[in-house]
């Protein structure tokens, strides 16, 4: 696997690898609703209009599923944000990968900083060359691969940072506009539910972000993994083209249902935020 390229910044260690693709999904999803949006048309749409619109719609379904419309209409346009960035972070590491190889500390610095999961991985292979412990390597044949191209959601920091997003801003939402039904659920159906009841709710924040990291992630380890069966001569290259295109129809399968599967469960947390004893 090759490395991330993280920094130290104030303190703080930052890939700027998922700050990278942070910023192009964004970028991306930001061009796609300003050239749907620019040339409005209710008798002559356009093709990104259309679509825009029946992203809306979808998210309008997705609301009335879980809730009364009305009382969901203030979360349109998070869905609908929610679901365009998901789609375009899920799937931007599926075309293509973007690794530089570094050979000495000298190089593995960016913007003045230097790359420290670079230098420390240098340092291990480099001690692990004079221990002897793997093949003798010359200093021009130690390297360390990095990895600038991935998709944002493959990393678990962007994961659980939406998922936490979500939790806090769900039970805000139930403390403000559900007060009484909010505090009296953590004690139903008895008081001495209150624990499990805690759990419950850590729980749903665990799995909403893991649930999205985990099956990102792991569709872009086995890409990696079937680009090196090329290595093993015809069959393997035979092997790995025909393996590649399969998973990358597969891929994009499995981040457009990662997409629709985290929004239906925010809306879903939402819903029961909001819903009182009477609904049930």
């Amino acid at each position: 696997m090759h490395k991330s390229p993280v920094i130290m910044l104030g303190g703080f260690h930052i890939d700027l690898s998922i700050v990278l693709m942070l910023l192009v999904t964004c970028t991306i999803v930001f061009v796609l609703a300003l050239l749907a949006t620019r040339n409005l048309s209710v008798e002559n749409p356009g093709k990104l209009q259309n679509f825009l619109e029946w992203a809306v719609e979808f998210v309008q379904g997705l609301i009335s599923s879980t809730m009364d419309l009305k009382k969901g209409k203030p979360f349109l346009s998070l869905g609908l944000a929610l679901i365009m960035f998901l789609f375009v972070g899920n799937l931007l590491g599926l075309p293509l990968g973007v690794v530089t190889d570094i050979h000495d500390k000298e190089h593995a610095k960016i913007f003045g900083h230097e790359i420290v999961s670079v230098t420390k991985e240098l340092d291990k292979l480099q001690a692990d060359a004079d221990a002897g412990t793997v093949s003798s390597e010359t200093p021009e044949e130690i390297e360390v691969g990095v990895a600038w191209w991935k998709s944002p959601t493959a990393d678990p920091a962007v994961a659980m940072g939406l998922a936490v997003m979500i939790f806090l801003m769900t039970h805000i939402v139930g403390m403000t506009r559900n007060t009484k039904n909010y505090f009296k659920h953590y004690f139903e159906p008895y008081p001495f539910f209150f624990p499990i009841n805690l759990i419950e709710q850590v729980s749903k924040l665990l799995t909403h972000g893991m649930r999205l990291f985990g099956n990102i992630f792991a569709g872009e380890v086995l890409i990696s993994v079937i680009l090196k069966l090329a290595a093993l001569g015809v069959g393997g290259w035979i092997a790995s083209v025909l393996g590649l295109i399969v998973w990358q129809g597969f891929s994009l399968f499995i981040g457009t249902i990662q997409a629709f599967i985290f929004v239906m469960l925010t809306m879903v947390y939402f819903s029961q935020m909001l819903e009182t004893h009477d609904e049930h």
